[in-house]
């Protein structure tokens, strides 16, 4: 199986063929409107809009699984990501990232790129840490994906060359999709 011969739609209900995607650099981002951490959505329209014309593209699937912070539907989230967002990259509808019913694309991410943890050695790579393992302990075990804006790097044939915690500003990951561009 590859990244690309996965089903799932787009966020106004359109049937996705992810084979438009073969032949770019993909980030794909789990991500939640309410989350803290969805200051990150600023950045990472920084980097689409940086790199987008080199063929790099950002999929962001909408999840409501980590403390219930994409509560609505998958219209709510579409107007709000695009238009107080001013998100322009491809929402995809909500979905499940972990657990028995997490959808086959992040199965074959976490599959491909394990779990490693977090860089203790920042402050907050440390607080992740402690916050899942004190509240969330069954999150924390394995290698299913742990919060909100767990990012996947795929290169132009569709490997994984990377997956980037929480708690990694997008920012950090730009020398890493850099990298796999032709520039």
């Amino acid at each position: 199986m590859s990244f690309y011969d996965n089903k799932i739609h787009f966020i106004d209900g359109e049937l996705a063929d992810l084979t438009i995607y073969r032949g770019k650099v993909l980030l794909v981002v789990n991500t939640a409107s309410k989350c803290s951490y969805s200051r990150q959505f600023e950045t990472l329209q920084q980097l689409y809009q940086k790199y987008q014309h080199y063929g790099f593209e950002i999929l962001a699937f909408p999840c409501n699984q980590f403390n219930e912070k994409e509560p609505g539907d998958n219209s709510e989230v579409k107007a709000h990501c695009e238009n107080q967002l001013k998100l322009t990259f491809p929402l995809f509808e909500k979905i499940e990232v972990r657990g028995l019913n997490a959808h086959r694309i992040f199965q074959f991410l976490t599959e491909q790129a394990p779990f490693l943890g977090f860089d203790t050695e920042t402050a907050n790579g440390e607080w992740m840490h402690h916050f899942l393992n004190e509240k969330f302990p069954d999150i924390y075990k394995g290698d299913g994906v742990k919060w909100n804006f767990t990012k996947f790097l795929i290169d132009q044939n569709g490997q994984v060359r990377g997956r980037f915690e929480t708690t990694t500003e997008p920012l950090e990951i730009e020398p890493s999709i850099q990298s796999l561009l032709s520039m």
